[in-house]
């Protein structure tokens, strides 16, 4: 059985960079992570192999960076002048937070600062890599009219294991 659109699919996972095997990310333990599938909530790369698996299913999945987060972009990387981090601790590799023109957050990363000049990458962290996810799907289940609407999975049973209190499950608890 494929999972169909509006579905909510909780799986475990371990992220690695499919070159160096370095973990980059995983669930934690007991703590799937829940999205609903036609959302675009996960990247595509991944949410086209897990709407082909079955609960109880475990898969290794690669993800080429066209299907991740693209690929690198070396126009994306931009000088500043220093001043206008007037009072930031630069150190390159650092993670810094703007604003996006739309409004959302966005993070880049330094790549080189002098007295004059602030190199910044606009690049997702993971642009060019090929992932490698192993994952388990969990639970599935057709998603509430709510959550099919609103896009947010929302949580049933607060007690259980399916993401409150890890922010996962869009409940608040």
């Amino acid at each position: 059985m494929a999972f169909e659109n509006n579905m909510v699919v909780a799986f475990a996972y371990e992220l690695k960079d499919a070159d160096t095997k370095e973990v980059i990310d995983a669930s934690a333990e007991g703590y799937p992570l829940e999205f609903i599938t036609g959302k675009s909530h996960i990247i595509p790369g991944l949410e086209s192999e897990i709407v082909k698996m079955n609960v109880g299913d475990s898969a290794t999945v690669k993800v080429a960076p066209e299907e991740a987060y693209g690929v690198y972009n070396e126009e994306a990387v931009r000088a500043y002048p220093a001043e206008q981090f007037a009072g930031i601790e630069l150190a390159v590799g650092l993670p810094l937070y703007g604003q996006a023109e739309d409004g959302s957050t966005v993070q880049v990363i330094e790549k080189a600062f002098n007295e004059t000049e602030v190199t910044i990458d606009h690049n997702h962290p993971l642009a060019g890599k090929t992932l490698e996810f192993a994952v388990t799907i969990e639970s599935a289940r057709e998603a509430s009219a709510e959550e099919a609407m609103t896009g947010r999975v929302q949580c049933a049973d607060h007690g259980s294991k399916g993401g409150c209190g890890t922010g996962g499950c869009g409940c608040g608890h």
